[in-house]
């Protein structure tokens, strides 16, 4: 009896299976293979009866089977069979392992698919790479190189303070170079193509070559094009959480590293790190501090829960899985899995874990090996040590530390970036989309520039936007926020959790099984947590509305940069081209050049003039110009754009810090 089809999710599959894949069809069905991709992922995957695998069935002869190895990911081409008699070099297998998402390098290299995905760390986003930036280093830091002791069962990573450094230059080795070129090489096709023609075959040859950047080493250039090619995926899919500024970022990165490695000499930090290294870390004592649920958009789900030791150093254990909104929703109450701890996320957020064998990596996680015990202790307040001192800092100087990573940042360390903020605020009340506040002075006042709370993650399910609610239709209490400062918007946070302001009389009033905190991804905030009485606080209207305050970033020019930096992305080439022959980037350069971005105004005409430039040949026919000569010039413009916008960012932060309210 052929069993019913089910909603069994396609298997993560390892970027060289599915290179290797593509490579071996003939050029007749290579031409099909994009249409065939979306005609196949919109077939049922029906489970196999043993629950090894899957199968998707192609047609009345052809049907693929998927069996994955122990972590979950199809890591190996025999693991890929199709029924038909051109297998293994047919189109349903290529097509079929095209629909399936890109296995994380982590789960391929160790079999235990524990690996968050290349796609965290935005706001919108699992926390992949979490570091935050206070408190220094101590002896259970990670060092670079370190022996594994063993693998979680499920995500389990931690966050570190990083240890200041400077700029280390090495020379990278033949083998970089020349994986650094072909890499260079296909993501310069990808850019010239643009979303709609980088199809499955230039994406495999993407692929291919960052499976050769794996093998020599050169691991932020791997990272940066499996997120490239999620990110046509989702474009091209019309995913509702695709964001073209994603794909953009990726693409500067991938570009920015394949450039850079072509020199004789390079920062050591655009090579990147393996992600797995472990040594011994000794025995932690860490304090829950909260709770953030993660929703990514290659389809995973969780919770990290972030920890602090009493010396100041910060980690995070995360149950990160394939799955959606009711995942992360779950995954609250989930059981901790770190050294079998009788504890779960929701009170590990509010107490503490005393861990003995602890195993570190070098980009801040914690292994779970077989070595490892852990028991829960009592947890810390948010009043006293290292949290206090978190408070205590000033607002400004702490975002304008949080935003000192310039353009050449590994997106996924971004440690100093993705670091907590804690500060008191004012909430001043509603504006558009977002919750405005104000940093709340010892004496309670409001002072300082328009802060906008943003909701970290919008989906329905998850509570944060109601809880931004709540705290909009309360204007002039009082709350202790703590949060992620938002790079790319003009002084906004994402706040996580909230707490009531030690000795304030305005301020929430939360349930004392709470223990004086609120995760606003989880807890739901009522009316009777709010104090009685108040009204409109000076600088709102009397509906509780209050207005967003000055936004130089939207205000500024630089708005005509981002349309062509985004167009030629979007578009490819012929889009870029097209732009000039319009006038419009003529208009916007001269615009530019007006208000002080002359900079700004040369690299985008030179990036139209590469755009539209084709040579001939010998016959005097058009040929196709360099794509590397496009990317660089491309690249100029981006890299020029990401630090002008930071500066800009940064700038909102500092405005009329300390200055008294006017009103």
């Amino acid at each position: 009896m052929t069993p019913a089809p089910t909603t069994t999710p396609l298997p993560p599959v390892a970027p060289e299976v599915v290179a290797a894949a593509v490579e071996a069809l003939t050029s007749r069905l290579r031409k099909k293979l994009d249409a065939a991709v979306e005609q196949y992922a919109a077939l049922p995957v029906t489970a196999a009866a043993d629950g090894t695998g899957c199968t998707v069935r192609c047609g009345e002869d052809a049907e693929v089977t998927l069996t994955p190895g122990p972590g979950g990911a199809v890591t190996d081409a025999a693991q890929a069979v199709c029924s038909c008699l051109l297998a293994p070099r047919c189109l349903h297998r290529a097509a079929v392992l095209g629909a399936c998402p890109i296995a994380d390098t982590d789960a391929v290299a160790h079999g235990d698919g524990d690996g968050l995905p290349e796609d965290a760390g935005s706001s919108d986003t699992a926390p992949g790479g979490l570091t935050p930036a206070d408190g220094p280093p101590g002896e259970g830091d990670p060092a670079p190189g370190a022996a594994a002791d063993g693998a979680p069962a499920t995500v389990t990573r931690t966050a570190t303070t990083p240890v200041a450094a400077t700029p280390t230059a090495v020379t990278p080795t033949a083998a970089q170079v020349l994986a650094a070129a072909a890499l260079r090489s296909a993501a310069a096709a990808v850019l010239a193509a643009g979303v709609p023609a980088a199809g499955a075959v230039l994406q495999a040859d993407l692929l291919r070559a960052a499976h050769t950047a794996r093998l020599a080493d050169l691991h932020r250039a791997e990272a940066a094009a499996l997120r490239v090619v999620r990110g046509l995926r989702s474009a091209r899919a019309r995913h509702a959480g695709h964001r073209l500024a994603d794909l953009v970022a990726a693409l500067r990165d991938l570009l920015l590293t394949t450039f850079a490695t072509g020199g004789d000499e390079v920062d050591a930090a655009l090579l990147g790190g393996a992600r797995r290294a472990y040594r011994p870390g000794g025995s932690l004592r860490v304090h829950g501090v909260c709770r953030e649920p993660v929703l990514t958009a290659t389809g995973y789900g969780g919770v990290v829960t972030h920890l602090v030791t009493e010396d100041g150093r910060w980690f995070s254990v995360a149950d990160v899985k394939p799955g959606g909104p009711a995942r992360a929703r779950g995954a609250g109450t989930a059981p901790v899995a770190v050294g079998s701890a009788p504890i779960d996320h929701a009170r590990l957020s509010r107490s503490g874990l005393l861990v003995s064998g602890a195993t570190v990596s070098a980009d801040g996680r914690l292994g779970a090996g077989r070595g490892v015990r852990a028991n829960p202790v009592a947890g810390l307040d948010w009043s006293s040590g290292p949290l206090a001192r978190l408070f205590a800092r000033p607002l400004a100087e702490a975002a304008a530390e949080r935003l000192a990573d310039g353009p050449l940042a590994d997106p996924e360390h971004t440690g100093r970036v993705r670091g907590l903020v804690g500060c008191d605020l004012m909430v001043l009340g509603a504006a558009a989309d977002c919750v405005t506040a104000r940093e709340a002075g010892p004496d309670g006042s409001a002072t300082g520039p328009v802060i906008r709370l943003r909701a970290a993650l919008g989906h329905p399910d998850l509570a944060h936007t109601g809880n931004l609610a709540q705290l909009a239709a309360h204007p002039g209490v009082l709350v202790r926020v703590l949060g992620r400062v938002d790079p790319d918007r003009a002084a906004t946070l994402r706040p996580l959790a909230v707490g009531p302001v030690p000795g304030a009389e305005r301020t929430l009033r939360l349930p004392a099984d709470w223990q004086g905190r609120a995760d606003l991804g989880y807890d739901r905030l009522r009316g009777e947590h709010f104090p009685p009485g108040g009204g409109p606080v000076p600088g709102t209207a009397p509906d509780g509305s209050a207005a967003e305050g000055p936004d130089p970033l939207t205000d500024s020019p630089l708005w005509r940069v981002r349309t062509l930096v985004e167009l030629a992305v979007a578009g490819g080439r012929r889009a870029a081209a097209e732009s000039a022959r319009s006038g419009d980037p003529r208009a916007a350069a001269a615009a530019l050049r007006r208000t002080g971005f002359r900079t700004a105004a040369e690299l985008t005409s030179a990036l139209v003039a590469e755009a539209d430039r084709r040579g001939r040949d010998a016959f005097g026919r058009l040929d196709d110009p360099d794509p590397e000569a496009y990317a660089a010039s491309w690249l100029a413009v981006a890299l020029h754009l990401t630090a002008a916008e930071r500066e800009l960012v940064r700038a909102t932060w500092g405005a009329g810090a300390g200055a008294a309210d006017p009103s």
